[in-house]
């Protein structure tokens, strides 16, 4: 067995080169996929994430160096290992040049195979490790990942002060999008142990079959395709943090191996009868209400009462608007950096209609956008033109045309723009008034002379 599994890519357009090299590394119990061309690989490198490729230097199609800066492009955390049957070092100069971890000649030596793939896997580990050290070191602010000043916000930063250098379990509840993995590495990074891994599992995102095995792990032989143990997230998190997110969506039968789990400290891998100490902190996180979930027997009430020792509550960002105007600026400067733009900055107009649209997304849905408006935007300044057309509808931004005969009195005309305008924002004056042009005193005023107060 390896001594460090993984999971590997092998792409060859000859079947016989395949399945030998996918037999040899999954008797080294490696996680082997295979692909017969860069574009077969390039779609399972879409929906899968691989530590290491491995690929034919020349092949029907795209070549291996067409796959290699592809890779390089869209998956940089993957090593890449290049083939190659002709031994020719122009081909092996201009791959490493590329960026290939390595390359080996065909038939291949399995015992530098082996050594490379060690290797490559030695890499990826330091320079996550170095990743993980520059992030700490650039914190210069007690909660620089987590951006707020409203007062729901201070609390959060209050509890997570009291908690993070206790042991206890935390559950945190809130909306898609409103940060409450931030919330579960900000406890981890500030407890004792924060040097040891923070191990993320989405509960919502695996099939029941594969939830068991990626959570507690496997024994080899346990079920037919364990051709190798496997070590679970729990005893990945060994002396770190596990974060179960959407642990709302967890099945009953796992709810209750979680469960004991959490009241014996203890567990055992699938297909095996001995019982390994789990020195792990829990945090779990739900968009779910746990408690309509216990209602409607789909959540356990004892494992609830188990995870939610200390409740952290995430509000929407529609209820803290305050704090738009803080992420906007600090989403602008951090794409404007990613993507080498010019600084930008929002107008007033924008800024308002920014503020005022409800973020159903929440936090994930404004940096998508603010990602977007960077990478399109021509101009420093971000005007209202240049927002997405559901936000400009939102804030009343896009103006259809209003038909109204000749004949009309004036204030019968004033009295439909009006009434159109209000009808469109759902009756917010504010916004209203602004696109009339009008103050909101005005704007009250006429409302109560032409009757339209309904709404």
């Amino acid at each position: 067995m390896a001594k460090c599994p993984s999971r590997i890519l092998i792409v060859d357009d000859e079947v016989n080169i395949r399945e030998a090299l996918a037999a040899l590394l999954e008797d080294d119990g490696h996680r082997v996929a295979a692909a017969a061309s860069a574009e077969e690989a390039m779609e399972s490198l879409r929906e899968n994430q691989f530590d290491i490729v491995i690929s034919d230097l020349r092949m029907i199609g795209e070549s291996g160096l067409d796959l290699l800066r592809w890779v390089r492009q869209t998956c940089p955390a993957t090593e890449m290992i290049i083939l190659t049957a002709y031994g020719t070092v122009e081909g092996a100069v201009e791959a490493m040049k590329i960026g290939a971890y390595d390359y080996l000649s065909k038939p291949v030596d399995r015992n530098r195979l082996e050594l490379l793939i060690e290797k490559a896997l030695e890499k990826q580990r330091l320079s996550l490790e170095n990743r993980n050290l520059r992030r700490r070191l650039s914190v210069k602010e007690e909660y620089s990942s987590i951006i707020g000043n409203c007062g729901q916000i201070r609390a959060v930063f209050k509890v997570i002060s009291e908690v993070a250098p206790t042991n206890a379990t935390v559950l945190i509840t809130g909306e898609s999008g409103t940060g409450k993995e931030l919330v579960a590495r900000a406890i981890h990074d500030r407890s004792g142990r924060k040097d040891q891994p923070f191990i993320s599992v989405n509960c919502g995102a695996l099939p029941d079959t594969l939830m068991e095995s990626e959570l507690f792990g496997y024994e080899r032989g346990a079920f037919t395709g364990a051709v190798a143990t496997k070590i679970g997230r729990i005893e990945m998190a060994s002396r770190g943090t596990l974060f179960l997110d959407e642990v709302g969506d967890m099945s009953p039968k796992t709810q209750v191996d979680l469960l004991r789990i959490l009241q014996d400290r203890e567990l055992r891998r699938l297909g095996g009868t001995k019982a390994m100490t789990v020195d792990v902190r829990f945090i779990a996180a739900s968009n779910k209400d746990l408690k309509e979930e216990i209602a409607g027997r789909r959540f356990r009430k004892d494992l609830y009462y188990r995870l939610n020792v200390v409740p952290i509550s995430l509000p929407p960002l529609r209820e803290r608007r305050e704090d738009i105007p803080l992420l906007l600026e600090s989403f602008l400067r951090e794409f404007c950096s990613i993507y080498q733009k010019t600084p930008r900055r929002f107008s007033e107009r924008a800024l308002e209609s920014l503020i005022q649209y409800s973020w159903p997304g929440n936090i994930r849905e404004l940096r998508n956008v603010v990602e977007r408006l960077v990478l399109l935007s021509r101009t420093e300044t971000l005007e209202p033109a240049d927002l997405p057309p559901h936000i400009r509808k939102a804030a009343g931004e896009d103006h259809p045309e209003i038909t109204i005969q000749l004949d009309r009195p004036l204030r019968e005309v004033e009295k439909i723009v009006i009434g159109n305008v209000l009808s469109r924002l759902t009756h917010n004056r504010t916004a209203a008034a602004r696109i009339l042009g009008i103050s909101l005193r005005a704007l009250q005023y006429k409302i109560k002379r032409f009757g339209l107060d309904a709404g």
